[in-house]
């Protein structure tokens, strides 16, 4: 047995690396997605118009689909399984698909029905202009089907990574990618010719992206025996433990979302643009946020679950831990100094122009400041919801939430735009110290010493790796030529270099977490 705690730190950082892989994949697609759509609207009315709209079935995503629903459902369907065996699972599975299936379809009628209302509340600064409130309130209509699309790939991805499958969830959205891509470009020239705003075609690419995101999992689940039933049985003792975990999650994530609402509102009295800026450099900084700490997160979840009753694998939740380390800390220093030349690559083309690239790029240098601790409040909060703990990190997020708010209403009028990635990168900090306060006073010894010592040394192999890579962007910078080719090999040279300095400090420092990760990349088992 001396050997398991091993095992199960290899098993562990294999399935991070299978998710993190089909996370790469669906991310690289998204960032594709955004570069065709800055090369086609740019920044400006529409691409503003646009991004409010979307915030708004994203709002109730974000509360009833991904990051909720798989906090209450997988550690449920996991103690399901274990304690009433399979048959009892696949019930579950079909009473909440069909429970769901329901509760959102009310829901996305309502919002279709009341979104000029919704939008004239969110976007109040839009009110003096007909023209971009008429647009947004339009394809927020047209996008709100995208939540009971996305949720039904929630609760796909939630069995599978019960079930020990982690890359097929991880892929799936880059189906949606595919489609958001495709059905603007096909769209474009009809919709022109019928006097339709050529934005129009992204909002129904999300929505049919969506649906194939959900589609694209379901012969897995097929192969797994899930299948559907018609049953809907609102007694069941295991979906009412299902909701008792969801309720607190929502009432967490309801904060984050009003708090991102908020954010909205207050952006659209700000210059014409920055709800744009923000929104793009966001995007860049969620790949490796989400990359790492969505992936680390998951199955962290899925696995501490399956041993969890009263305490946490104080190894594995460790192990979790120095991933998130090593894995975001460098990523993190290298999106601060390459942030300009990443932004210019991917966005400065069409109607994107250099001072757009500039201001985006101000906004992913700040919010690159929150890459770790975002990742690493993922994995605090799957410790949380293993336990069954929902309500802690929802009480928490409703303070951070409160801070952050309370940090644009000051600091906005001072720095603009630029104070919104500031407060969340300060805001995700506080978060993740309080989470993991909380858990280390909870279970004494649950924090191995290990955890800060990977920390210390992988930042200091991150930081002169970032300072190599800036280095080699300003001797690159007048002798390489313009244009996408020269940008991309800016970045790629930069970048790699940054890489390989990191790691060979990290082979000097006895990161061995590192020589795992990337183990686990090349040995996808």
């Amino acid at each position: 047995m001396p050997d398991q705690p091993s095992q199960s730190a290899q098993r562990f950082t294999r399935r991070v690396g299978l998710f993190t892989l089909g996370t790469l994949i669906s991310r690289l697609g998204g960032l594709v997605r955004e570069s065709v759509f800055a090369w086609l609207f740019g920044a400006g009315l529409a691409t503003d118009a646009f991004n409010v709209a979307f915030r708004i079935p994203n709002f109730f995503r974000d509360l009833f689909a991904e990051s909720a629903l798989s906090a209450a459902f997988v550690p449920t369907l996991v103690q399901t399984r274990r304690d009433q065996g399979d048959d009892h699972a696949r019930r579950l599975a079909a009473n909440l698909f069909n429970t769901i299936t329901i509760l959102l379809a009310l829901i996305v009628i309502a919002g279709i029905i009341l979104a000029p209302q919704i939008v004239r509340l969110i976007a109040w600064g839009f009110r003096p202009e007909p023209q971009k409130l008429q647009l947004t309130i339009s394809l927020t209509r047209i996008m709100f089907p995208f939540l009971l699309f996305v949720a039904l790939a929630a609760w796909a991805m939630g069995i599978l990574n019960a079930s020990g499958s982690f890359f097929i969830p991880a892929v799936a959205p880059a189906a949606f990618n595919l489609i958001s891509i495709a059905v603007p470009l096909a769209a474009w020239h009809l919709l022109t010719r019928l006097g339709i705003h050529p934005i129009t075609g992204m909002a129904y690419g999300v929505m049919l992206g969506a649906l194939l995101q959900f589609l694209i999992q379901v012969p897995k689940l097929h192969a797994l025996g899930f299948r559907w039933h018609p049953v809907l049985d609102l007694h069941d003792p295991a979906l009412h433990q299902v909701f008792r975990r969801w309720v607190p999650m929502v009432l967490g994530l309801a904060t984050w979302q009003i708090n991102f609402l908020v954010n909205t509102f207050l952006l659209t009295f700000l210059p014409e643009g920055s709800v744009t800026w923000v929104s793009y450099a966001y995007r860049i900084q969620h790949l490796p946020a989400g990359l790492f700490g969505v992936a680390i997160g998951t199955v962290a979840l899925a696995q501490l679950s399956q041993t969890a009753t009263s305490r946490l694998d104080e190894k594995q939740f460790s192990h979790g831990l120095n991933l998130v380390s090593v894995l975001t800390l460098p990523a993190a220093v290298l999106l601060f100094v390459l942030a300009v030349p990443v932004v210019r690559l991917i966005y400065q083309h069409g109607r994107f122009t250099a001072q757009d690239t500039v201001l985006t790029a101000q906004a992913l240098a700040l919010y690159a400041l929150g890459v770790w601790p975002a990742a690493a409040v993922r994995n605090c909060a799957a410790g949380f919801y293993a336990l069954g703990n929902t309500r802690t990190p929802a009480l928490i997020a409703l303070l951070v939430v409160t801070v952050n708010i309370l940090f644009n209403l000051i600091f906005m009028r001072l720095i603009g735009f630029r104070s919104f990635p500031l407060a969340a990168s300060f805001t995700q900090l506080l978060n993740f110290s309080l989470l993991f306060y909380l858990l280390n006073r909870r279970q004494p010894g649950l924090i191995q010493p290990r955890v800060y010592t990977v920390f210390l040394r992988t930042l200091g192999a991150a930081i002169p790796a970032g300072i190599a890579s800036l280095l080699i962007i300003r001797l690159l910078s007048s002798s390489i030529r313009a244009g996408i080719t020269g940008q991309l090999l800016e970045v790629l040279l930069a970048g790699t270099a940054g890489v390989i300095i990191f790691y060979l400090l990290a082979r000097l420092f006895r990161l061995t977490e590192v020589q795992d990760a990337l183990n686990a990349f090349i040995h996808r088992r």
